[in-house]
């Protein structure tokens, strides 16, 4: 890990075309479910979703930033953009280190590939190199439990077996910056367990955490600071001590 890792961003705004709908429907349905970013026209006239407007942030080693909010809020979009998925449309991300997206379980995972070859597709997504790959192969294959199945193709797992191959995979790497969204319960009981403590290790190895949960007992788990989002706006930054009173707020 690299002790100069740093996340600052500054009056990140990120806009999303909507196209195919009409601007007052739309309007209309996003205010009965509550959720989602401001509406409004782009300069081509189409209509647009502000999903984070003007969004501060700065952390250093040791930070663990949890974020909160409803579905919509810009939870995920925050995270895509730190990953470098999405570009800002205003304002500037500048991340030091080198970064683990745990984004998204199904990323990279090929059905008619077997599973020891989607273990190699999905560290080579994630940055590392075939021999770095091939060092870990043992250890991620035997942490899936999934024995002789790692020689089948993938479409012939169950869910619960594709969740344990790609979970395995997704954190099977060396992150000075981890962003993860909420998918960390997965499989039965005994492999959340089992989940949970290789999460801790990856997590207590890596710079800065920011980590979008609605667990909010995962939250004091994992981070020390947290972060609201509501309709793209976000909260100051607090301890996540305060974790209640800006829920309450």
């Amino acid at each position: 890990m690299t002790h100069q890792v740093s996340i600052s961003v500054a009056d990140l705004t990120i806009r999303f075309p909507v196209y195919g709908v009409d601007a007052k429907s739309l309007k209309k349905h996003l205010a009965r479910v509550t959720v989602g970013g401001r509406l409004g026209l782009s300069l081509a006239g189409a209509t647009e979703v502000t999903a984070l407007t003007k969004l501060n942030v700065e952390l250093r080693a040791g930070d663990r930033l949890g974020l909160i909010g409803h579905n919509g809020s810009g939870k995920t979009t925050l995270l895509r953009a730190l990953s470098g998925a999405y570009e800002p449309d205003d304002g500037m991300i500048d991340v030091h280190g080198r970064i683990a997206a745990l984004l998204d379980l199904s990323l990279g995972i090929d059905p008619s590939a077997t599973g020891y070859d989607n273990i190699r597709l999905r560290g080579r997504i994630a940055g590392l190199s075939a021999k770095e790959i091939d060092s870990r192969m043992d250890e991620i294959a035997d942490f899936t439990g999934l024995g002789p199945f790692l020689s089948m193709p993938v479409k012939t797992y169950s869910a619960g077996m594709q969740a344990r191959l790609a979970f395995a995979a997704a954190t099977a790497v060396e992150a000075d910056v981890l962003l993860m969204d909420e998918w960390i319960a997965v499989g039965d009981s005994d492999f959340q367990k089992l989940a949970h403590k290789r999460l801790l290790n990856l997590v207590e190895r890596a710079g800065i955490l920011v980590l979008a949960s609605h667990d909010l007992d995962l939250l004091r788990l994992y981070c020390n600071k947290v972060m609201r989002l509501e309709g793209g706006v976000a909260s100051p930054v607090t301890d996540i001590r305060k974790l209640s009173e800006l829920l309450a707020a």
